[in-house]
């Protein structure tokens, strides 16, 4: 059976964002975080800089850009977890801050990756946000495109947004671990083989969750287009592990942020049990309790 997008509406293209940048309704969000190389003596995997000097210099008409660390993750965690989810209300009422309301269209994009995209999007979700749209191809396949770009900086009007949360859709340490050996459920590792096999140490113990089948996020897009792959593509890597519709699927990464583009993929294939380790081997490495396994 061929394999089909089921909520195409979730992806947008170019031609479609350019026809309606001016809509009353239409929220247009850039997403992008760069991680740069640790500062000495933190014992992070990376240092976290926003991308405000490349939106300042060009970007899409009418976008807005968010810092995800800064005020869309919990400021609560003192340790080293990074993007963490924060309580609902406080998602909601960040997103509010630029605009986003229950009547909008939100449409995300980013630079480099898709990545960035599809974890606001999944946090969007996560509140019970519905109406909201990842880039394809993102900035680059914009401006590679020929489209309009903008140096003008705005803020849109603050806005109210309903919430209903979707807790299901991250999960903790306890709900991984207690998926091992379970046929049920697959937990899927979006980083790279590398970091499946246990050849880098960049979150601390080097290897991969017990059990867990690779599919790398990087491996769902187009290098050239930064596109999504087709879906017949997508569902034939999935497969091929073992990751299929009729199980829960348990995706985790570094930090949550690549997950979350096996994870909206997943979904956009009709995966209904699909949920996200929000703080993933930044977490688990570094927890010697936690088993590992490498080969």
């Amino acid at each position: 059976m061929n394999a089909q997008y089921l909520y195409p509406d979730a992806i947008a293209d170019g031609a479609w964002l350019e026809a309606h940048l001016n809509d009353s309704d239409l929220r247009i969000i850039e997403c992008t975080t760069y991680l740069d190389p640790p500062r000495a003596n933190t014992g992070a995997a990376y240092s976290i800089r926003n991308a405000r000097p490349e939106f300042e210099a060009s970007h899409i008409p009418n976008a807005c850009l968010i810092d995800l660390q800064k005020d869309f993750s919990d400021a609560s965690v003192t340790s080293n977890l990074r993007f963490m989810m924060p309580k609902p209300d406080v998602l909601g009422a960040a997103f509010a801050e630029v605009g986003v309301c229950d009547g909008s269209k939100v449409v995300l994009y980013s630079r480099d990756s898709l990545m960035w995209s599809t974890r606001v999007w999944w946090m969007l979700r996560a509140i019970g946000f519905d109406n909201a749209a990842v880039l394809d191809g993102g900035y680059e396949k914009w401006c590679l495109e020929g489209r309009p770009t903008s140096r003008s900086v705005g803020r849109p009007a603050r806005a109210t947004l309903t919430i209903k949360a979707r807790p299901e859709v991250f999960v903790d340490k306890e709900v991984v671990k207690a998926a091992i050996g379970d046929p049920k459920v697959c937990t899927v590792n979006a980083l790279s083989r590398e970091h499946h096999q246990g050849d880098s140490g960049r979150y601390g113990r080097p290897g991969r969750i017990p059990g867990s089948v690779n599919v790398p996020y990087s491996t769902l897009l187009d290098a050239s287009t930064h596109m999504f792959l087709d879906a017949q593509s997508v569902a034939s890597s999935l497969r091929e592990v073992g990751a299929d519709a009729h199980k829960r699927c348990l995706v985790y990464c570094g930090g949550g942020i690549a997950a979350s583009l096996d994870a909206f993929l997943m979904y956009q294939l009709g995966y209904e049990d699909v949920a996200v380790y929000d703080a993933s081997m930044s977490e688990w490495a570094m927890d010697p309790s936690l088993p590992m396994e490498t080969g």
